[in-house]
């Protein structure tokens, strides 16, 4: 019989009792069977780590198999899409080297008559054609899908490379035609063009390189005048160079001044009578000889470097190699022998600490009565009557003295008898050089 009767609910039997959940302390009986329960459950863990290990190895060799498989078919579909491009780039060569042999086919043809003949691809299209479309039919047939879409790439490369040389040729046919300049076009075309416009330069270029050349002549030109003319015929010896560039710029500042002492001379001489003999110690590029030779004069050009033609090299302050002799010794008064020059210019030549030494060589050779034109920059003179007065004294006479140009000073003398000079005489006379300053070209 039920303890309870509630209608709709039923129970037949006493309630379970529950089994208490707090979890009793063990009593000293039960220790050797707690040691037993822990070792059973310490090898049950072993074996569960021993499977999990397995698992996991597993796991990761099926990782390792899907990311090579992966990484395989990678490398299969990049080389297929690079097989795919070299077989492009073949066709697109093969195409454009059919089209070559057709344009050259066609210009071979038209250069023997006009005459049209057909490449073999086309006759080869054409009897395909005339076959019939069965025989294609049968062809396309046998062939697969794969190589059809192939045969199709191909046509369409070969179109495209057509297209674009038929492009190609209609644009150099509308190309216009430029005309090569000769040399003498080129001349003409420069003819009003200065030297650093011709040489492409800018006008910063062309004015660091005009202050360049005018730094180089300052240098060569202050060399010339503060040393021995010997170390300077020594230098340009070696170095023809320094020589031409140091005239280029003598040229340069000729150009600003108001006359030229050269061009002065050029007009006075042309006067002289024929086969005038003339010496022009120092003369330059002989500009003298170059404009009076032509007039039936003898000039003899000596300056430190020779060009091959018009002037001879020599140091002018030392020796000339031109005959005449000194007065001899004991003879009294006296104006040497053998001389065969009529007129001797310095124009701006006296140059060098040496320069007296040009003086002297000039009386030796000058015949008896020869003149000695010397024209020099105003700005060296420390005493004109000084400089008119050491002439005087190694045998000359002053005729004329032109100072009207604000530039340069004339001097116009004549040679007279004179006593011979001893070593002694000539170094004690030889030191009054410094009565011509150095000439210094300013800066610009």
């Amino acid at each position: 019989m039920s303890l309870f009767e509630v209608p709709g609910w039923n129970v037949p039997a006493a309630p379970v009792a529950q089994n208490n959940k707090k979890r009793k302390r063990p009593g000293p009986k039960d220790k050797d069977s707690d040691d037993v329960d822990e070792a059973e459950r310490i090898h049950a863990a072993q074996k569960n780590i021993e499977k999990l290990m397995r698992s996991l190895g597993q796991g990761m060799d099926a990782l390792d198999d899907h990311a090579s498989a992966t990484v395989s078919k990678k490398k299969q579909k990049h080389e297929g899409k690079e097989k795919k491009e070299k077989a492009s780039k073949a066709v697109d060569k093969q195409g454009k080297k059919q089209e070559q042999q057709r344009g050259r086919t066609a210009d071979k043809t038209s250069k023997k008559g006009g005459a049209e003949q057909r490449p073999k691809s086309q006759t080869k299209s054409e009897t395909d054609a005339a076959a019939g479309p069965s025989s294609a039919a049968k062809q396309e047939a046998h062939v697969s899908p794969a190589k059809n879409k192939k045969k199709q790439k191909r046509k369409q490369v070969r179109a495209e490379s057509v297209d674009a040389g038929s492009e190609a040729e209609s644009r150099r046919e509308s190309l216009p035609v430029v005309s090569v300049a000769t040399p003498s076009a080129v001349k003409a075309t420069n003819k009003g063009k200065s030297k650093d416009e011709e040489q492409g330069l800018t006008a910063l270029q062309a004015g660091l390189r005009k202050k360049l050349d005018g730094a180089r002549f300052r240098w060569i030109n202050e060399m010339l005048y503060k040393s021995d003319s010997g170390k300077a015929h020594e230098l340009m010896s070696q170095d023809p160079v320094v020589f031409a560039d140091y005239h280029v710029g003598f040229r340069h500042q000729v150009e600003s001044w108001p006359t030229n002492p050269v061009a002065h001379y050029i007009s006075s001489l042309s006067s002289y009578p024929a086969k005038t003999v003339i010496a022009d110690l120092g003369c330059g590029d002989a500009a003298l000889a170059r404009a009076l030779v032509p007039k039936d004069m003898t000039v003899l050009s000596f300056d430190l470097v020779s060009d091959g033609a018009y002037v001879i090299e020599a140091d002018t302050c030392s020796r000339v190699p031109l005959p005449g002799s000194e007065p001899g010794p004991g003879g009294g008064k006296s104006d040497g022998e053998g001389q065969v020059v009529d007129v001797v210019v310095c124009a701006l030549s006296l140059m060098g600490t040496n320069w007296p030494g040009c003086i002297r060589e000039a009386w030796r050779i000058l015949r008896s009565g020869g003149e000695l034109k010397v024209a020099e920059v105003a700005s060296r003179f420390t005493d004109v009557d000084d400089f008119v007065s050491f002439i005087s004294s190694i045998g000359f006479k002053l005729k004329s003295k032109d100072e009207r140009n604000t530039h340069f000073t004339l001097f116009e003398f004549k040679k007279v008898p004179r006593q011979p000079f001893s070593d002694q005489d000539w170094t004690k006379l030889s030191s009054r050089g410094s009565i011509l300053k150095p000439c210094e070209y300013k800066r610009r």
